[in-house]
């Protein structure tokens, strides 16, 4: 029998995370996963917090470390779980943001039109399932919860799942914004099986509340951070006018998968009928983008110079929050004065005043719940317990309206 290779990796986060089957270390050296060392996990954050430089590979690594970690809880409990599912559950981990694009959902919005990264990665999936000979049939099975261990399927998505766990305490980590450190460790010690459903054990329901509340604070003050929300809508708009340009058959600048997305109209049919496109897709990372948007910036092209040595030199656009919807006569007004400074006028001037929401809904009580199990059997949803905080308040969505423009 051929050794084992075993490789640890050292995680600012956990310290070692070890990997040490032949079939993971495979997944983990293909191109398509490499990929995401390329790939920033936070987008644009770093303009307001410098140290949000990880990538979505820090991410998966630490996201399967947090796999290991929960399946030898369960199975230390008497969970049954084969070395077969265990294996299968990391790789779906370890899967799980294979399809995000450059700058992510910058990229959904600005040149490929309604294609999601779900979507890709499980076209990705497809692809290596193929080239590993279907190791990954149980995983992309898990993944997609057709499996009838469906704690599997939560333990990858759901609102519990180490994906989140993962991405609050790295993200807190990078940004320093202590509100999303969370007790992963606890966390994962109180899970259990009940029904082939993932719980939480009674005396968890606290820890359940912070990590709550602490994703509510994350978005807020992080993710939907306002000068974030500024830069990658910058960013979108780029794209766009590159993208239009591009349809007008003006000359760019764009590495050979750059152009490849510029330069043809890209819809989920192309995906499904035309390799090319999945292997075009897997060329792409955030150094394409970047290295384009330099290169924009002495464009003669006026909004795309304009947009571009904004977002190089961080000369963000002015993003305000509001609770209910600009009114026209302001939006009005706004775009007269940026037509006068900026001799931009028609629909050109969409690039530069536009509006949009941003919304949270800390705990959706429709989605996958999570289940408290009490030591007398019962079961209930961490919203329905009486005095929980998640009631009162985090269960309720919030929606802000926003409006960015040049500041004048």
């Amino acid at each position: 029998m051929a050794e084992r290779k075993r490789k640890i990796v050292n995680d600012p986060v956990y310290g070692f995370i070890t990997i040490d089957h032949p079939l993971i270390f495979t997944l983990i050296s293909h191109p398509y996963y490499q990929r995401l060392r390329r790939i920033h996990q936070m987008a644009l954050a770093h303009l307001v917090y410098p140290g949000a430089m990880h990538t979505r590979f820090h991410h998966s690594m630490g996201a399967y470390h947090l796999m290991c970690f929960a399946l030898m809880e369960l199975k230390a409990k008497g969970v049954q779980i084969t070395e077969e599912e265990e294996v299968a559950t990391k790789m779906a981990i370890l899967l799980h943001d294979i399809g995000h694009g450059p700058y992510s959902h910058a990229l959904e919005n600005g040149i490929i039109e309604g294609v999601s990264h779900e979507k890709i990665s499980q076209w990705l999936m497809e692809e290596l399932n193929r080239e590993m000979n279907g190791a990954l049939t149980l995983t992309i099975e898990i993944f997609n919860g057709r499996y009838h261990k469906t704690f599997l399927h939560q333990l990858v998505s759901s609102q519990l799942d180490v994906d989140r766990m993962d991405y609050l305490n790295r993200d807190s980590f990078y940004t320093g914004v202590s509100e999303g450190v969370i007790g992963y460790d606890r966390i994962i010690k109180m899970l259990t099986v009940h029904r082939d459903e993932l719980m939480v054990e009674e005396k968890g329901i606290y820890s359940i509340e912070k990590f709550i509340v602490a994703r509510r604070l994350m978005y807020w003050q992080v993710y939907l951070h306002k000068t974030v929300l500024s830069a990658e809508n910058m960013l979108v708009k780029i794209l766009r006018r590159a993208k239009e340009l591009a349809s007008r058959g003006v000359s760019l600048f764009a590495s050979p998968a750059l152009q490849y997305f510029l330069y043809h109209t890209i819809t989920a049919a192309n995906f499904e009928q035309e390799p090319a496109c999945l292997q075009q897709f897997c060329l792409l990372d955030d150094y394409d983008i970047l290295g384009a948007i330099k290169v924009w910036a002495q464009h003669p092209d006026k909004i795309l110079s304009l947009l571009c040595n904004w977002l190089i030199n961080r000369n963000l656009f002015k993003c305000i929050l509001n609770h209910e919807a600009f009114d026209a006569e302001s939006i009005h007004l706004l775009r007269q004065k940026i037509q006068q400074q900026y001799g931009i006028s028609g629909k050109d001037l969409d690039y530069f005043v536009f509006t949009g929401t941003a919304c949270l809904s800390a705990y959706n009580v429709n989605n996958e719940k999570i289940n408290i199990l009490f030591k007398d059997g019962t079961v209930k949803d961490i919203s329905s317990i009486d005095n929980a905080l998640v009631s009162h308040t985090l269960a309720i969505p919030v929606k802000k309206f926003y409006i960015c423009h040049p500041k004048i």
